[in-house]
């Protein structure tokens, strides 16, 4: 402890030697300092504050039918990004700030001020903004302040219109994509149904089920073909048991031809009536040209063609009774003309089956033939309807997209985005703001001190002076054999004591010049106030 004393006590004694030049260095820190703190212009700041009120009662109302975007958030990002180098050329030109501006450095120099002058303030959850800004004259800081105030309430309205704008004008170009993928895809599947017409499944089964019901069909045939053969058989064996005579083939043929002419098909009628009916329902729904209705037609007309066949059939199997049996029903008795009668319509339903066996027959063959194909068509079938599907649900969500923008625009028009509401208009404080000149005049003071020591260190560094033995042997590291010791008279001790004075009273000048600046600043603060 007693070593650093020692030590301090050195540089001290030091700097004590250069006392004068730190004093004269405070003295020209301080007056420039001083000049400097009068001199600076006094600057003024005009501010204003706005409410943001996002709360909207169409909001709730409306919840469901239109987009509704985070408003806070798209305020709060506006009040970050308000203090932009395109809205500060804006502010410039509206508040006439440029007219002194010529050069595009006087420009570029006018942006930059602006900018770090310019202020915005949140208090947080209530969406009050403060916005502020510095100049020397108070006009022009309250014009300022004015035209960012309109900037910042005309920002958030323009860009929620143009963002809707955008997204209208994208959805309908998507809207008119899907259009066009929707007609190639029905085309294609017109084309589809078409080319596949014969093995399509009008009643909505599939290949495996058509041919089990032909199957079904075609031993249910074969079972009413066997049961006439039965009946027919039956009948001749009664004729023949008949001893009939001559004269009675006329009259077979007759009835024969009788029973023949109102021949009758009730299962291919019933198919007839039904699909006519499918017709006239499905030509309700689409037009003439759709996939539908031409195969529902095409196959009405195979329907209608294979009944013209089986009649005809059956009357050439009625006209084609034998000889042996029309000459044993010749016979004019009641009970031979009722087995004749009855011979006929059996001979009449035995063609008839024999028609519907070998009907059902070919369409068993055609079935198995189309069973190979089927799973490749069905496949076909199902990618189409699934790209269909997929294309049809995209279009009908991209509509009702649109239809929920066209609403949200109309709803931004008739509430806006939020309710900008003025607290305090823009108004300039008549106090000016900065500079805080009793701080930068303290600061000045002593920076002016600061600068007086840092001067008589660096001086006692750069020329020291030994006043210790012991500090002149540590630095020179050499043996000292002795010391002389000064000898101080009355006069020396005088000579001192003044130069101590007159040390005393250039600092305690120094001090009382800024103790009476001070004062006089204080003084206009207060006229100011008043």
């Amino acid at each position: 402890m007693e070593l650093m004393i020692a030590q301090l006590l050195v540089i001290v004694r030091r700097m004590w030697k250069y006392r004068w030049v730190g004093l004269g260095v405070a003295w020209v820190a301080g007056l420039v300092g001083a000049v400097v703190v009068f001199v600076l212009p006094d600057r003024y700041e005009a501010s204003a504050r706005i409410y943001v009120d996002t709360q909207s009662i169409l909001k709730p109302l409306m919840s469901g039918l239109a987009v509704q975007p985070n408003v806070e958030q798209q305020v709060t990002m506006l009040s970050r990004t308000l203090i932009s180098r395109p809205n500060v050329e804006k502010l410039v030109r509206m508040a006439d700030l440029d007219l002194k501006s010529q050069s595009k450095a006087q420009q570029e120099a006018l942006i930059e001020t602006v900018t770090s002058n310019l202020s915005i303030q949140t208090s947080g959850r209530d969406n009050l903004y403060i916005l502020g800004y510095r100049d020397r004259d108070p006009e022009t800081a309250k014009r300022v302040v004015q035209s960012l105030m309109s900037i910042f309430m005309e920002s958030s309205l323009s860009g929620q219109r143009k963002d809707t704008s955008t997204a209208t004008t994208f959805i309908n170009e998507q809207i008119k994509a899907y259009e066009a993928k929707l007609e190639e895809a029905e085309t294609r599947m017109k084309e589809f149904r078409l080319k596949n017409i014969a093995n399509s499944a009008a009643d909505g089964k599939d290949a495996a089920a058509r041919i089990s019901d032909i199957s079904a069909q075609l031993e249910r045939a074969r079972l009413e073909y066997r049961e006439a053969m039965n009946a027919r058989d039956a009948a001749k064996a009664q004729l023949e048991a008949e001893k009939s005579r001559g004269g009675g083939q006329s009259a077979a043929q007759s009835l024969l031809q009788e029973s023949s002419a109102n021949v009758s098909t009730p299962e291919l009628d019933a198919r007839l009536a039904e699909q006519r009916r499918n017709l006239d329902a499905l030509m309700q729904r689409f037009t003439d040209q759709h996939p539908d209705i031409i195969a529902t037609r095409k196959l009405i007309k195979d329907l209608e063609e294979q009944r013209k066949r089986e009649v005809a059939e059956l009357r050439r199997a009625a006209m084609s009774v034998p000889s042996v049996a029309v000459g044993q029903m010749a016979g004019g008795t009641p009970a031979s003309q009722e087995l004749v009668r009855i011979l006929a319509t059996t001979e009449v339903q035995v063609a008839t089956m024999r028609a519907r066996v070998d009907e059902y027959t070919a369409r068993y063959g055609q079935a198995l033939a189309a069973l190979k194909t089927a799973p490749q068509i069905e496949a076909e079938a199902s990618q189409l309807n699934r790209d269909y599907a997929i294309q049809k649900k995209n279009y009908e969500d991209l509509v009702q997209r649109r239809e929920q923008a066209s609403i949200s625009g109309e709803l931004d028009v008739a509430s806006g985005v939020a309710d900008f509401r003025v607290i305090d208009p823009p108004r300039a404080n008549p106090k000016p703001v900065a500079p805080n000149r009793l701080l930068l005049l303290a600061g000045a003071m002593a920076a002016a001190l600061g600068v007086g020591l840092f001067t008589t260190i660096a001086a006692s560094q750069l020329r020291p002076v030994f006043h210790d033995a012991n500090d002149l042997r540590a630095r020179v590291e050499l043996p000292i054999l002795g010391v002389v010791t000064r000898l101080v008279t009355d006069a020396d001790r005088a000579r001192q004591r003044v130069d101590l004075i007159r040390f005393s009273a250039g600092a305690g000048g120094l001090l009382a010049m800024f103790a009476v600046a001070l004062t006089v600043l204080a003084v206009q603060l207060s006229r100011q106030v008043v």
